[in-house]
């Protein structure tokens, strides 16, 4: 029964129909879920809402719990002691969390509680485990890791030689070395806000200079990850042909 369970939370095949509807029913919950955080106001409708919702979430963080050892593929002691504090757990449990604030109406010691309202954004994180295309994304940002992270050094290195140059430059126009970092990383990213800028002939063109450099270093992780994903989306498919090929019978042949 428990195997049975695992099958249907977790995408073991592509072939599983009730894995497919198990994992569109949670995305369209999520989804649902988050409508009430686009209003200050609240109203019957969004508390029912956030109830069922919850309630959801809770079968379903219950069901991940009782075959933790299938999915940590270790002895069933451990497994849930150890299931909690995984990552996607833990963003279970915060989406969970919200709901339990009324409690802080009948508790001054419980008032605590109210920030765990703001864990409701986590409920979108959990998408991440129900999304085949979000899921893509993290395998590419897994496997460019050491590139993005090459990327990322050399856009904090230069951000920071940038900081150096225009805080010396125009001492004047940056009340602190924080305020030129500031500069540096919207200069850094074209977004130019323009409520800290140089005055000095000197100062325009180290700005020009930190933005023509700037376009080349914010385009590279955007070719790293449209590459990796392409690569991935074409493994998918060489891996879907071969699995293809294997279920034919041995005299058939794909055109």
């Amino acid at each position: 029964m428990r195997k049975k369970l695992f099958d249907i939370i977790e995408v073991i095949s592509e072939e599983n129909k009730a894995s497919d509807i198990y994992d569109g029913v949670m995305l369209f919950v999520i989804v649902i879920s988050l409508v009430p955080l686009a209003f200050k106001s609240t109203n019957t409708a969004f508390e029912v809402i956030d109830l069922v919702s919850t309630v959801i979430f809770m079968v379903d963080y219950i069901l991940r719990f009782i075959t933790a050892d299938l999915k940590l593929k270790i002895k069933a002691p451990a497994a849930f002691f150890i299931y909690p504090f995984t990552p996607m757990a833990v963003i279970d449990l915060l989406a969970i969390l919200p709901f339990f604030s009324f409690l802080n109406d009948g508790f001054r010691l419980l008032k605590i509680l109210r920030l765990t309202r703001t864990f409701r954004v986590f409920r979108a994180a959990k998408m991440l485990r129900y999304s085949k295309n979000l899921m893509i994304l993290v395998n590419v940002l897994k496997r460019e890791h050491k590139a993005l992270t090459a990327v990322a050094t050399l856009a904090c290195a230069y951000i920071m030689l940038s900081a150096l140059v225009i805080f010396n430059v125009e001492p004047d126009s940056f009340g602190n070395f924080f305020d030129a970092v500031y500069w540096a990383t919207v200069s850094l990213t074209t977004v130019g806000y323009g409520d800290i800028y140089p005055t000095t002939t000197l100062g325009r063109v180290v700005t020009m200079l930190s933005s023509l450099f700037g376009i080349a270093i914010i385009a590279l992780p955007s070719g790293i990850i449209t590459g990796g994903y392409l690569n991935e989306l074409n493994n998918m498919n060489h891996t879907d042909s071969e699995s293809t090929q294997k279920n034919l019978p041995d005299n058939t042949t794909l055109r």
